[in-house]
């Protein structure tokens, strides 16, 4: 590999590494390459100050698609074996207090019917921000999903795909906690239900 070589791989890494949805479509086989490589080209052209030749861009692509190949099987297994529960009606406060340079701050959530009790006990702190009309969805995995990664990320790859935004989210143990609009559950349950439904459809690896 000659060095003009070199350059354009490494900065079409760099590119794609920065990138979910181009890391994601890569591992998943549904990129179109040379689509990718004309998506990305006005940055490659920008990085490298100078215009590079599609072809190489595309060479370099279907290079970095190796690095995105890693079994599917492990994340899959978890997802496959996660349910999901949901409570509608919560909201969200953020507090603080300030403390020298830091601001040190906590965030709750609970349901809506509590939201001025919680006020109250928070008085003498600054409320950072309060948002209701929430839904929390639970996704319950096994125990595995500590140590695997690629989990979390692929609940998170789900609701942006389908243009939900994701209120705030947490992971506690085995359970991923997303919070999002009343007026997104419906969407978001589905989309989730959709990737764990379609994670266990792949065969189990043989051992």
């Amino acid at each position: 590999m000659s060095v003009s070589e070199k350059s354009i791989s490494s900065t079409v890494k760099g590119i794609i590494n920065s990138d979910l949805s181009f890391q994601d479509s890569l591992q998943h086989d549904y990129c179109n390459i040379t689509a990718l490589a004309r998506l990305i080209k006005p940055q490659i052209d920008q990085i490298r100050d100078r215009n590079t030749n599609i072809e190489s861009i595309i060479t370099a692509v279907k290079r970095s698609k190796n690095l995105y190949n890693a079994s599917k099987l492990p994340t899959a297994s978890i997802l496959a074996s996660s349910t999901i529960s949901v409570k509608t009606d919560v909201a969200k406060l953020s507090a603080g207090k300030t403390q020298t340079i830091l601001l040190a701050s906590l965030t709750l959530v609970f349901d809506d019917a509590v939201l001025d009790t919680v006020k109250a006990i928070f008085f003498n702190y600054e409320i950072l921000e309060i948002e209701e009309d929430l839904a929390a969805i639970m996704v319950h995995s096994p125990e595995e999903i500590i140590k695997t990664p690629g989990c979390a990320i692929a609940f998170y790859n789900q609701l942006a795909h389908r243009h939900i935004n994701i209120e705030d989210t947490v992971s506690c143990y085995t359970d991923t906690i997303v919070l999002v609009k009343m007026s997104d559950v419906g969407k978001a349950f589905h989309a989730l239900t959709d990737l764990i439904s379609n994670s266990r459809k792949i065969p189990k690896k043989r051992r």
